[in-house]
């Protein structure tokens, strides 16, 4: 054999193997705008495998505020654990003090960062769907008893029906 004729003998061999990189580049600018786009209105909320947080319908996308969790054992505030609900569930007392000296120190790290007043303050109240009424209402009192104005509860939004599947009455 020649060398020209190994020559031309690898070119039909090794020649087809290149990549076609505008059609890759399409579908990759295709891929980062399909993901830009369904990732945008995502909000984290700090969340255990302890919780699950009720179903319900609505119309408002929370603020970032102070966390309460309420697991089926815990009370935590920021994810540090406060009380147990069990020692909730048996006081008496409507105000919970480990939560709102705790809230109260957070209301003082946010009062350094931004001045806020307490209409402003915000807490959002994460809790498991089958806590008592009892121990949501001592952890609602508390927050509204530490200076927080606006408390919100946790809850994940419910899939509303379309209009055009409602059946006419």
């Amino acid at each position: 054999m020649t060398p020209n004729r190994i020559k031309k003998h690898r070119m039909r061999s090794h020649g087809g193997s290149h990549m076609a990189l505008v059609p890759f580049i399409d579908v990759m600018t295709i891929l980062v705008v399909f993901l830009l786009v369904h990732t945008s209105d995502v909000d984290v909320i700090p969340n255990t495998k302890n919780i699950t947080i009720p179903v319900s319908v609505s119309e408002k996308i929370p603020r970032p505020s102070v966390v309460v969790m309420i697991t089926k054992d815990e009370l935590l505030v920021d994810g540090q654990k406060i009380a147990n609900l069990a020692d909730i569930t048996a006081s008496d007392a409507l105000v919970i003090a480990p939560l709102r000296k705790a809230l109260r120190e957070q209301a003082q790290k946010a009062l350094i960062v931004t001045e806020q007043k307490v209409a402003d303050r915000e807490v959002t109240i994460m809790g498991d769907r089958n806590i008592p009424y009892v121990v949501l209402k001592k952890v609602m009192a508390t927050c509204t008893d530490a200076d927080y104005g606006k408390v919100s509860l946790a809850v994940i939004e419910r899939d509303r029906p379309s209009a055009t599947s409602v059946p006419a009455a």
